[in-house]
């Protein structure tokens, strides 16, 4: 099973052979697995070559860069070996029919309030009190029917999302992890540091699979598409925060994995040191891992190949086959 390979500390990716090393600052080479690897994420200054290019676009694996802060900046995306012309046409009309736009883009908001409210049902059987909350969430579900435009959706998934931030100190049990609301560049808190650290994980992975498909990233559907690189994997995420990201926050928290320790305050913002991405980043790469019994495909399939499922099923709402449905966990 292939995976994505994370490089936190800066140095030079080199070409050797048939592979490739990564020195690093100190003089130490690492000989990176390229046959297991899917993309590769670099967070540290990177120096290569166009040989390096060469290779990465042969084994097509894309790279991913982020800045010191870990904003994702942009994505080495290999030619593209599985390009259908014929789909891009498809994905380019579907997005020009507003009718045909506005229902993918509600879809997208539909998957990703019930895994929201699939989260807290979640601990809310555990023991955490979240009854009142849930209830208030399923009635401002009940609202996305009624609107029309994708910017009515988004105002009422953005006030969804709001209140269920608001159960984030319900469900953790640590006062250095108060969430006290959404920020983001730069995160105020050591919890918004982590959903936002993760959430850009997440996107770099959907990127991944989208990049395994006949499927054109730069082509979203609830995300506008404009100037932005991508913005169908900013889509797809939507669906999988929840269960990928908030879940995996919420256990590390709970279990003491993620401390306070692991972040540091710079400039006007707090973020996570390079030990605590790399133990966040091994619990997600873990997660995308994890397997759970697929009711159509009745086998197990991993998370991460999940995603690509959730995929197919789009290319087939844009081509007419089959209306897509949001994975429910």
């Amino acid at each position: 099973m292939k995976r994505m390979l994370y490089l936190f500390t800066s140095g030079k990716l080199l070409r050797m052979n048939n592979t490739l090393v990564f020195e690093k600052e100190d003089g130490k080479k690492v000989h990176l697995p390229v046959e297991q690897t899917d993309s590769i994420c670099a967070f540290g200054e990177i120096d290569l070559s166009k040989r390096v290019l060469e290779f990465l676009t042969q084994k097509q694996i894309p790279l991913h860069f982020f800045n010191r802060y870990d904003y994702y900046s942009g994505t080495y995306y290999p030619r593209e070996h599985l390009n259908s012309g014929f789909l891009i046409l498809q994905q380019a009309n579907f997005y020009n029919d507003g009718k045909k736009r506005t229902d993918l883009a509600k879809r997208f908001v539909r998957g990703s309030m019930q895994n929201m409210l699939s989260v807290l049902s979640y601990y809310n059987r555990r023991g955490k009190d979240l009854e009142r909350e849930i209830e208030g969430l399923n009635a401002l579900k009940e609202r996305l029917e009624d609107t029309g435009t994708i910017d009515e959706a988004m105002a009422i998934e953005g006030n969804f999302r709001d209140l269920y931030y608001k159960c984030f100190d319900t469900i953790i049990d640590d006062s250095s992890f108060e969430f006290v609301s959404r920020t983001r560049q730069p995160p105020l808190n050591r919890l918004n540091a982590l959903i936002s650290f993760g959430n850009t994980m997440l996107y770099t992975t959907v990127l991944g699979e989208i990049y395994r498909t006949h499927l054109d990233p730069r082509i979203g559907y609830l995300h506008t598409t404009n100037f932005r690189s991508f913005s169908l994997n900013l889509d797809v995420a939507e669906v999988f925060k929840p269960i990928l990201v908030d879940r995996l926050i919420f256990a590390m928290i709970n279990k003491k994995q993620i401390q306070a320790k692991h972040f540091a305050k710079h400039l006007e913002g707090i973020y996570m040191n390079d030990s605590g991405k790399e133990i966040f980043v091994r619990a997600y790469d873990e997660k995308l891992k994890t397997t759970i019994k697929h009711p159509g495909l009745k086998r197990s399939v991993s998370y991460r190949y999940l995603i690509r499922l959730e995929l197919y099923k789009i290319e087939k709402q844009i081509t007419g086959e089959r209306g897509y449905i949001p994975w429910k966990e």
